[in-house]
């Protein structure tokens, strides 16, 4: 049986877009779109430098998915932020790690959504970040304190996932 079979309610797009500042790797970008297209995500929006389809290092990890999830480019993620409040977006979130950053699973998120990816070693530019109406992260226990992007993506994207289904549950009142 396949999964989606066991949760029919939910084979739907969620109304979440995916802001990706300045990413170096067409692989992590690629892998990104995979994520997105396992959520049903409503679109990717590649800023600056990122990577954006055609791009065969990305097709390659994202087999397929860049070709499903609808795609754009913003020269910063400052202009893209700006754009998706006039197109109407509810929440706008940066995905970062720090003090001031609420932790992803415990955030109530408001759609339509986008959160917003920054480069593993710059973060996001800094205009953008007072742009957006929070910070989410993820808790960081090692020594490092760091995740791949594409990593930090999944487990926040399922997070969004988990709070929606727990939210549809709730009005079914199971």
């Amino acid at each position: 049986m396949k999964l989606i079979n066991l949760f029919p309610a939910y084979h739907m797009k969620h109304e979440v877009t995916i802001v990706l500042d300045r990413l170096r790797s067409a692989y992590n970008t690629g892998n990104i779109f995979r994520i997105a297209d396992a959520i049903a995500a409503k679109e990717i929006i590649c800023c600056g430098y990122t990577p954006f389809p055609p791009h065969p290092k990305l097709a390659k990890t994202a087999m397929g998915a860049e070709q499903i999830i609808s795609s754009r480019h913003f020269e910063t993620s400052s202009h893209a932020v700006r754009q998706l409040r006039s197109e109407g977006i509810k929440q706008i979130l940066a995905v970062e790690t720090g003090l001031e950053s609420v932790c992803a699973w415990k955030k109530k998120y408001e759609f339509p959504l986008a959160l917003v990816f920054g480069n593993e070693a710059l973060g996001i530019l800094p205009e953008t970040i007072p742009l957006c109406d929070g910070i989410v992260g993820l808790p960081m226990f090692g020594f490092k304190s760091s995740i791949n992007v594409g990593n930090c993506a999944a487990v926040v994207l399922y997070s969004v996932v988990a709070k929606v289904m727990e939210q549809k549950n709730n009005q079914l009142g199971q």
